[in-house]
């Protein structure tokens, strides 16, 4: 809104100082300024009302040190996330941008099921909350959607460096280089030399106006994994939180020279345009997360619930999916990878061992991963910290492919 009022501004009378708007980096700080203020005035407020309604988190007892410390905390605190998400983008960002758009979408519709899970937990009394087919079935809606604007929508397209022989004015032969734009499925592939991968050459001859098939589902499953994968993080005060910041932080830098064509030609990765524009969005996502941080590190005062961790997980991977740097999920996503995989491995071996024995046994003390390390006697905090530790050194990893190959 800001953005549009002070183009035209410039348009059509040349407002001093209003050329400041079409700089990214100014915005950017401008989203990240005004985010922390949102969620740290928004958020003390919140706090105070949801405490004054008893709308606490009901914990179940499960023999963890501090757990019952937290019965009564206020939850729902992920309307300070989304809020202070939105309200930045929309006063600062280019809302005609196809990408923003995408953003926006998923962050209400992913906010919004976790909104009605948290709601029924807490105003219906039903500790399961939603039920989790209607979340899967969510979660495709949206993968949908965004799988199908990505590959349909004439905004998004790619540029990718060629060199070519032209003949100059003296006749002789010269090496020009050109960006050709294209609508093609390029997607970046970690550690190699041609880091690059089209989903459409999997598919057989004369079938790439069928690619959105394959495009689509493979959408749906990052979004579902992902979104998923940080609902699971988040298990103690903050992990979820300044884990999502980092990772923020690290798209914002991958967003920033996928846009910028300097960049793009420098680094060797394919120039996204009109995607630069992200940076706004990720730039109030992580200033949303920081400011959520000041009432949710440990001992937290508030709670996101399922509306802030799938909105968190969500965005983060339809962000990636748009700069085509879903690949480079596991590796920057790692500390939800591995909480998910936890899980999955601790159910797998436990009904595997309890059909072949009669006994289902357990690979950790308790999955997640962070509720073992729990058991083993280590303090909340302690784990929090360290799991931001691993978080940078991935993050660092992440930016690092860029030029490893």
């Amino acid at each position: 809104m800001i953005y549009e009022l002070f183009e035209f501004l410039q348009n059509a009378y040349d407002f001093p100082g209003s050329g400041l708007f079409n700089f990214l980096s100014f915005r950017a700080v401008c989203a990240v300024l005004t985010s922390l203020v949102i969620s740290l005035l928004f958020g003390k407020r919140l706090i105070r009302w949801l405490h004054g309604r008893q709308m606490g988190e009901t914990v179940r007892d499960l023999g963890l040190e501090g757990q019952i410390e937290k019965q009564g905390t206020p939850t729902m605190g992920g309307l300070i996330i989304i809020l202070s998400i939105l309200a930045p983008t929309l006063l600062f960002a280019d809302l005609s941008n196809v990408y923003i758009q995408v953003m926006i979408l998923s962050t209400i519709w992913l906010g919004g099921i976790g909104f009605l899970d948290d709601y029924i937990k807490v105003f219906k009394k039903d500790k399961e909350g939603l039920k989790g087919k209607f979340k899967v079935v969510g979660q495709i809606g949206i993968g949908i959607l965004v799988g199908a604007t990505l590959y349909f929508n004439d905004g998004v397209s790619i540029k990718e460096k060629s060199t070519q022989m032209q003949l100059n004015a003296d006749g002789q032969e010269q090496m020009v280089t050109k960006w050709e734009e294209s609508r093609s499925l390029k997607t970046t592939i970690p550690f190699v030399k041609d880091n690059e991968l089209d989903y459409g050459s999997w598919l057989p001859e004369g079938w790439s106006n069928w690619a959105w098939l394959l495009f689509i589902p493979i959408v749906i499953f990052i979004v579902t994994a992902v979104s998923n994968g940080a609902n699971i993080t988040d298990g103690l005060d903050g992990l979820a939180t300044g884990t999502s910041a980092i990772v923020g932080l690290t798209l914002a830098i991958l967003a920033y020279v996928s846009g910028n064509y300097i960049w793009a030609d420098y680094l060797n990765i394919m120039y996204i345009p009109h995607s630069g524009e992200l940076v706004i969005f990720i730039s109030a996502f992580v200033g949303a997360c920081i400011g959520f941080l000041w009432y949710n590190s440990y001992p937290a005062q508030v709670f996101m619930g399922d509306t802030g961790s799938l909105a968190l997980g969500g965005i983060i991977a339809v962000f990636a999916i748009a700069i085509r740097k879903e690949l480079l999920i596991p590796i920057l996503c790692g500390v939800f990878l591995i909480e998910n995989v936890s899980v999955m491995m601790q159910v797998g071996w436990f009904k595997y061992t309890k059909k072949k024995t009669g006994v289902g046994k357990r690979i950790f003390k308790m999955a997640p991963l962070h509720h073992h390390f729990q058991k083993s006697g280590y303090h909340e905090s302690k784990i929090v910290s360290r799991f931001w530790i691993v978080g940078i050194l991935l993050a660092i990893l992440t930016i690092l492919t860029l030029k490893i190959r």
